[in-house]
């Protein structure tokens, strides 16, 4: 018994460092060791969720959504304790965002604020997604049902995702379609066309192919 909980407690080090150095890695405003402690509620979230996550394996289940719930309160971002989620994941900003209960997220994943991964009907079994490795889902982005985004992939904010994301792909609108990158761009072409990108990416910004509606 003395030992399995010194494994389980080197383990929880081992994942609380880790968060850390991710976030110091993706986020140039991360300050100092005591900012990230208490300024971060997307850490906040993350480690609660972790905890949380334990519980529900050891089938504490009522414990587990106690501290799920209280988590929202304070944070702003809903984790369902029964998700799935990898190593070195970030929540940036964190607020609005919602993983449900049979999500699954794999290692080095970005997330900003206001994504949902959600289902698009209560059925039993998988219902949410899965996510890979090193894939960046930008504010506001909403994936929905049991789909893969693979691995390497990016959902632009505000995108709608219904349909699998093959790896390595870029993803924006609603509902969301890949982006096709113009060849042979001169240096300016270029260079507008990736901060229009990384708008669109981060912030939601409109695509060029969107049409507006009255909705």
């Amino acid at each position: 018994m003395f030992e399995r909980s010194r494994r389980l407690l080197g383990a929880a080090r081992e994942r609380v460092r880790e968060d850390l150095d991710a976030i110091r890695e993706r986020d140039p405003a991360a300050g100092s060791l005591l900012v990230l402690l208490t300024c971060y509620p997307g850490l906040h979230a993350l480690w609660a969720y972790r905890v949380a996550h334990l519980l529900w394996e050891r089938d504490n289940h009522t414990t587990a959504r106690l501290l799920s719930q209280f988590a929202r309160f304070v944070t702003g971002v809903e984790i369902h304790p029964a998700a799935d989620i990898g190593r070195r994941c970030v929540i940036d900003h964190g607020t609005g965002v919602v993983v449900g209960s049979t999500a699954e997220i794999g290692d080095d994943v970005l997330l900003y604020h206001g994504v949902t991964l959600g289902n698009r009907r209560p059925v039993e079994g998988k219902r949410h997604p899965t996510v890979g490795d090193d894939v960046l889902l930008g504010a506001n982005a909403t994936v929905l049902g049991p789909i893969e985004i693979g691995d390497g992939a990016t959902v632009g904010g505000a995108a709608v995702v219904v349909q699998p994301v093959e790896a390595g792909t870029t993803v924006v609108g609603n509902p969301a379609k890949p982006v096709d990158r113009v060849p042979e761009l001169n240096d300016t072409q270029e260079a507008a066309e990736g901060a229009q990108l990384d708008r669109i990416v981060c912030d939601g910004g409109d695509h060029p192919d969107d049409t507006p509606t009255d909705d």
